[in-house]
């Protein structure tokens, strides 16, 4: 009888049904709820250079989208940072995309069609590292479309809780690639400035960095990039913008879990900063992985965890 051969962890680690597998044999039913209704909410940590990325702020706010879901899965908090550190540890990387997602699930009666009767599930899983741009385009500075499609109301969909209704944002995505952009922000109903597909905006103009104030998810890089702007005495202010503020900005950039600050060059025809990073956004960017370096929020990584059963 021969030896099973180790399992393959380099390219990912997931959490799944109890059990730690490699990314690739990760699988949900087709049946899951959080497949056919999209009822589900997730939240998303980075680990850079071994360790984890403000780790309790993304669980604080995973716990506040359960909550608003009434999604109950059967794993305590302290369950979860073990699932997660152990899909870290397991494929070893130093630099990781880290996901936990909480699903409806299948209803425990057949046929239901009450959310209450579902099982819901919990999962996770570690992959290689993330940008929402490459690393290339950050160089010169993401080029961003505004979308003709309308950003889903918060009345309908609420932003601050993490969800997979990209609808809209697929929209803008294809517009924007169809006339080569490198991803695109939204407008709401009213014609404010939302958000992006993973990511929030920022504005700079007459050095006061600004945010918008609706619509968005309070992104946890959004929140570091307004904390480091305090630390280094820059003005910042999360307001309403609309798209004439997009189209007079000195300087833009993107904050998120993937890939952290990112600046912007280009927004439609509005060129910044002579088509390249304006220099409050790369001291920013600069800045944020300099705080990484100094250990600011960071939760190192068990390497040694092994991937006993809970």
């Amino acid at each position: 009888m021969t030896q099973s051969q180790p399992k393959d962890f380099s390219t990912g680690a997931a959490f799944v049904n109890g059990v730690f597998v490699p990314i690739a044999e990760a699988q949900i039913s087709i049946l899951d709820w959080g497949f056919t209704r999209s009822d589900v909410t997730y939240d998303v940590v980075h680990v850079w250079d071994g360790g984890f990325f403000r780790l309790d702020d993304h669980l604080d706010r995973f716990e506040r989208s359960l909550s608003h879901m009434r999604l109950t899965p059967p794993y305590s908090r302290n369950d979860m940072k073990t699932i997660l550190d152990r899909c870290v540890s397991l494929t070893n990387l130093r630099e990781s995309y880290v996901a936990m997602i909480s699903t409806r699930g299948r209803p425990k009666i057949y046929g239901s069609r009450r959310p209450a009767d579902c099982a819901n599930t919990f999962m996770a899983y570690a992959v290689p590292w993330v940008d929402i741009v490459p690393k290339a385009v950050q160089e010169r500075g993401a080029h961003l479309r505004v979308a003709s499609k309308q950003r889903i109301s918060p009345e309908a969909v609420d932003p601050t809780v993490k969800n997979y209704h990209w609808g809209d944002f697929t929209q803008g995505l294809l517009e924007a690639h169809d006339e080569d952009f490198d991803t695109t922000v939204l407008l709401d109903h009213e014609g404010y400035v939302t958000e992006g597909p993973g990511f929030n905006i920022f504005l700079i103009r007459d050095g006061k960095v600004l945010t918008p104030d609706r619509g968005v998810l309070e992104g946890i890089t959004r929140r570091s990039a307004l904390e480091l702007c305090a630390l280094k005495n820059i003005k910042a202010e999360i307001a309403p913008l609309r798209y004439d503020d997009l189209m007079s900005a000195d300087e833009a950039f993107c904050t998120s879990t993937a890939g952290g600050i990112v600046p912007v060059s280009k927004i439609n025809s509005h060129i910044m900063s002579n088509g390249s990073p304006g220099p409050i956004s790369r001291a920013l960017k600069d800045f944020y992985w300099e705080q990484h370096r100094a250990g600011w929020h960071v939760t190192p990584v068990n390497y040694d965890l092994k991937a006993a059963s809970l």
